[in-house]
Order: C-alpha cells, then sequence, then structure tokens
C-alpha cells in the first residue's frame, strides 16, 4: 500500500473514533480561560467597583470576587472611579491613584451619593484612617490583607447600608433648594432655569456647602475629565450660575484650590 493510501485510511479513522479532550503536557503552555469559560454572575448580584491602579492586583480582586458571586469590575483612576461610581453597589477604593488623591475621590463620591466605599490601601498610619473614614469611607482595610477577611467586611458594610433610611432627595440652602429628583432648583420660590451641566455643578457644591471642592475634581465629576484640559470650562459655568442666581456671592472662588458654596 502507497504512502498516499495510508494517509487516507488513517484520516478516515480519525474521524471514526470518540472525541477526547486534549491533556496538556508537562512544559507546554495552556491557553489561559477567559470569562467565557465561566458562568457569569447570578441575576442581582452585588456589584462591585475594585479601583486600583496596579493591574495584576486589580485582575486578581476581581477574578476572586467573581468566584464569589460577585458583579465585579475594576478602573485604574480616580477619574474613571467618579465616571463609573453610579453603577456600582459598592467601591473598594485605592487611596495612591496616579491622577486623583484617593481621598478626594472618596469626598467626591460621598457628595453625590452614599454608595458604600471601603478603602483598601497601603496608608496604615492612624492618621490616615482618621483622615480615610473623615472623608467618607465606610470602612479601611490595610494591605496585605487576607481575602477572607474582605469579604466579611463587605457584608458587614452592605448589612449597616441595608438598614439605612434613602438619601433626602432635596438640598436646602436658605432660599435655595435643590430637587435631585426632578432636577429642578428654585431660589425664594422661582425656578432657576439652568443647563444640565449648571445643575450638576451646583448640585454638587451645595452637596458639600463647607467644603471647597478643587477643580479637578469638579471637572471629574460633571464633566468627566480634568481641568487641565479644559480649564476654561468650569470658570464659564460658574460666572453663568452667579448671573442666574443674581449674586457672586452664591459661588466663592478659592483661589488655586476651586470653589465653595457661599451664603449671600
Amino acid at each position: 500500500m502507497n504512502r498516499q493510501a495510508v494517509d487516507l485510511l488513517d484520516a478516515r479513522s480519525q474521524r471514526n473514533l470518540p472525541h477526547r479532550p486534549t491533556i496538556p503536557q508537562p512544559g507546554r503552555a495552556v491557553a489561559p480561560q477567559t470569562a467565557a469559560d465561566h458562568p457569569g454572575p447570578p441575576a442581582g448580584a452585588l456589584r462591585v467597583l475594585v479601583v486600583e491602579n496596579d493591574v495584576r492586583a486589580a485582575d486578581s480582586l476581581v477574578q476572586g470576587l467573581l468566584r464569589q458571586g460577585y458583579a465585579a469590575q475594576s478602573v485604574a483612576t480616580g477619574t474613571k472611579a467618579l465616571q463609573a461610581h453610579r453603577d456600582a453597589d459598592l467601591l473598594l477604593l485605592d487611596l495612591d491613584l496616579p491622577d486623583l488623591d484617593g481621598l478626594e475621590v472618596c469626598r467626591g463620591i460621598r457628595a453625590v451619593c452614599d454608595t458604600p466605599v471601603i478603602a483598601v490601601t497601603a496608608r496604615g498610619s492612624e492618621l490616615d484612617r482618621v483622615l480615610g473614614l473623615q472623608a467618607g469611607s465606610d470602612d479601611y482595610l490595610v494591605k496585605p490583607y487576607g481575602f477572607r477577611e474582605l469579604l466579611a467586611r463587605m457584608e458587614a458594610v452592605m448589612r449597616r447600608v441595608r438598614q439605612q433610611p434613602a438619601a433626602a432627595q432635596v438640598i436646602t440652602h436658605g432660599p435655595l433648594r435643590i430637587d435631585v429628583g426632578t432636577r429642578v432648583a428654585t431660589l425664594n420660590g422661582k425656578p432657576v432655569d439652568l443647563t444640565r451641566k449648571e445643575f450638576d455643578l451646583l448640585h454638587l457644591l451645595a452637596s458639600q456647602p463647607g467644603t471647597v471642592m478643587p477643580r479637578r475634581q469638579l471637572m471629574a465629576q460633571v464633566w468627566d475629565d480634568t481641568w487641565s484640559h479644559r480649564g476654561r470650562t468650569i470658570d464659564t459655568h460658574v460666572s453663568s450660575l452667579r448671573g442666574k442666581l443674581g449674586s457672586s456671592s452664591w459661588i466663592i472662588t478659592v483661589r488655586g484650590v476651586g470653589f465653595r458654596l457661599g451664603h449671600p
């Protein structure tokens, strides 16, 4: 029998054999599993946003949370965290980020919502813990930590959150009233005609009336950008807001830092 006939018979016999899984051989690389190899999180799973600039640490943590049934994803910067936090039920926030300090990010999130935040950081001094909690984090965990401890802290934070009443949807500051639900601002009972960005800016300042909000934090939260790229945008909107509110004293400029809500 010639060689061509032998090859043809071998091919036919291989087609008739049952399929067997490929067994990896020692020393040979095996293709990594992808998300498609695992079932997705169950419906209604807790949505966790991991804010971590170390890609390997973030991937490891996300994979661990996925295996525990959480719907987890990660971002690497504070700006992206300020954009994505609205779609999360819980944040795991590293304080050492490349663009914004984690404390600023925490204060920015707390200014607009009550989404629980657990600071997960290498900053381990007592002062660091105090500053983290004062910035609005619900818990503080120092690296390195045990994964089981993290899960226990997440469960404890969520238990406390579920017991709390819903956040107020109306902010009152003297004669100024901001209804977050209807997105209507009134001054002395009269509606103020605001654009979408003007309302967002005013709402953010009114959420922390005694706090100076840094320019880059305002740009990140209102415009999903940083002030270094569009520095005049915020000044234009502040000027417009002052005009519509009838007094420049409503928004105070703190030179070199940012803006705060005033008391006309």
